[in-house]
């Protein structure tokens, strides 16, 4: 399938981030053709509600999900019902990792790397406020500041509102 326009795929993931006292869990859904990361959440738990409050935030953000496809992993938040049942009700369509195979999801997989890599999640946060000011703050120069080779030195914001 070639991936033409925003809102036509988007993937999810969810990777972990470190504090003092544990593991926080970021929830990303990325659109696939902008790269822009359009609903995240991070939680204390690997919950069900992290994921389906960054799907939320994704379905609120977007202007057109007619033809919609999600792209997870076959991680047990995305195969819930309630998620399902969300996706549904919009008519996005489900999609999902055969082996659940890190290939498999690799828009997804990359996003979580520069984040980590190039915005400094990877570090070791004081506590959960500390690691939510970070993301935020990732997410926001990810999407708005950070060039990407393969949309031609744009920024994800810029193609995603190009195509939207």
């Amino acid at each position: 399938m070639k991936v033409t326009k925003s809102n036509q795929v988007w993937v999810s993931d969810i990777t972990y981030i470190r504090t003092v006292k544990g593991f926080c869990y970021l929830a990303l859904i990325t659109d696939m053709h902008s790269r822009k990361i359009v609903g995240y959440d991070l939680s204390n738990s690997l919950e069900l509600k992290g994921c389906v409050r960054a799907l939320n935030k994704a379905i609120y953000q977007a202007k057109n999900i007619n033809k919609l496809i999600h792209h997870s992993d076959r991680g047990i938040q995305y195969c819930s019902n309630v998620y399902t049942q969300i996706l549904k009700r919009k008519k996005i369509d489900i999609s999902m990792t055969q082996e659940n195979h890190c290939y498999e999801n690799a828009i997804a997989e990359r996003v979580n790397g520069i984040l980590k890599d190039e915005f400094y999640l990877d570090q070791t946060f004081t506590n959960v406020a500390h690691a939510k000011r970070a993301t935020k703050n990732a997410v926001n120069l990810y999407n708005e500041v950070r060039l990407h080779l393969s949309l031609d030195y744009k920024t994800p914001n810029m193609v995603y509102l190009k195509t939207a």
